[in-house]
């Protein structure tokens, strides 16, 4: 059986950048990824596809690209978790053997969820901005459509990036405000939440561009089915009373975000709560039952926002604890849940969403630069041309800006 010092599953944005920062404290470590995708991609960069800012070519690398020099790539898929054996199981039943495991595999995308979603998924006008392939279509759409209905939807919690379904909407609402149709299109938000945002705070601007965009606020609407030929979305509604009604509703465009949850070999594992997400401490962010394992982005049951910002901040956290495991590094770093939501209110303005645990605010920014709840321009300029290079050659890099962890004594 093969084994390495520190073995991460999943290299997308988490595995990546935890991987290289590691080697930044610990030059030399063995690491290896197990990941079978041949391409990264930066999915923030998705929104802006669907809006027509972005090309999607510029949103996507060969994985073989951002796997940091001297980490071996071991392109497979993970069967399974073997913790008292220290060791992972791949497709074709081969074993790997650790010291440490970081797991970050990121989450799935439960399209089968939605009776007649993945039959229609990218024609008969309903699209996705959450499948990369999928967000030209997104704007391909938006352009086309001169009049009639168009539904933005969003599932029960727990999603990644749970701003982005309103993203697309107020993206798509500005550009037919600009080409002049927006009193032919008409525009609803069907959300399963009860609430437009979870953190009030930033609730008030964004109502401001929904009655702007005179958007149909939906709230408690959880889509079910579609059927494409027809054109048509069911949702579940939950009344006051308790009791729910289906509902359905026509549709020219349709912007499905699906319900979301742990991978499979995730969710059947040892490693699972009872929920099928990653039981871990969340300030630690080590596993509750397996000291020398460590879990960080979308598939672990913390309570914070599932962003890329969020991984960008467990990273260097989780390389400590690693390390610290390891005998290579004193004291405890400590996650605050710290996630941050870019919300695209408009083409050229940002309404900067930045909190921790609990909704607590946690601006990166003075007020006077970047007031996060209110629309900047100076936070689309972070989103637009900053952000992407930041990910790209910090982040994947190893180079922490404004992410060095807390680090405290055992």
């Amino acid at each position: 059986m093969d084994r390495h010092e520190v073995l991460i599953i999943g290299g997308g944005a988490a595995g990546i950048a935890t991987a290289a920062s590691l080697l930044a404290r610990a030059p030399g470590l063995d690491i290896a990824i197990v990941d079978p995708a041949e391409v990264h991609h930066y999915q923030p960069g998705w929104t802006l596809v669907g809006a027509g800012v972005f090309d999607a070519a510029q949103t996507a690398r060969t994985m073989a690209s951002v796997i940091p020099r001297g980490v071996k790539w071991i392109r497979a898929a993970v069967a399974a978790f073997e913790p008292e054996r220290n060791a992972v199981i791949l497709d074709g039943y081969r074993m790997l053997g650790y010291g440490q495991l970081i797991v970050c595999p990121g989450l799935k995308l439960d399209w089968e969820a939605i009776d007649g979603l993945r039959e229609t998924l990218g024609s008969n006008g309903v699209t996705s901005n959450y499948l990369g392939h999928l967000a030209p279509y997104t704007w391909q759409l938006v352009r086309s459509l001169r009049a009639g209905q168009a539904i933005f939807t969003q599932p029960p919690a727990p999603i990644k990036c749970a701003g982005a379904p309103q993203k697309a909407m107020y993206l798509s609402a500005d550009h037919w405000k600009r080409s002049g149709v927006a009193g032919q299109v008409r525009v609803d938000f069907c959300s399963a939440a009860p609430v437009l945002f979870g953190v009030p705070e930033y609730v008030p601007a964004l109502m401001d561009y929904v009655n702007g965009y005179s958007i149909g606020l939906q709230l408690g609407h959880t889509l079910i089915a579609v059927d494409g030929p027809a054109r048509r979305a069911t949702f579940a509604r939950l009344n006051a009373d308790g009791g729910k009604e289906t509902i359905t509703r026509a549709f020219d465009l349709l912007h499905v975000v699906p319900p979301q949850v742990a991978p499979d070999f995730v969710r059947v594992s040892p490693l699972a709560d009872g929920a099928g997400w990653i039981d871990i401490d969340p300030a630690t962010l080590r596993h509750k039952r397996w000291n020398n394992i460590h879990a960080l982005g979308d598939a672990i049951n913390a309570g914070n926002a599932k962003t890329a910002a969020g991984a960008r901040k467990q990273a260097p956290v989780v390389a400590h604890n690693v390390l610290a495991a390891l005998g290579k590094r004193a004291g405890v770093a400590r996650y605050d849940g710290y996630g941050a939501c870019p919300l695209t209110v408009e083409r050229g303005r940002i309404v900067l969403a930045e909190f921790t645990y609990g909704g607590k605010l946690a601006p990166s920014f003075p007020s006077w630069l970047i007031d996060g709840t209110r629309p900047s321009r100076l936070a689309w300029l972070l989103k637009e041309r900053i952000l992407p290079p930041l990910y790209w050659h910090a982040m994947l890099k190893g180079r922490e800006w404004l992410a060095r962890p807390t680090v405290a004594d055992a």
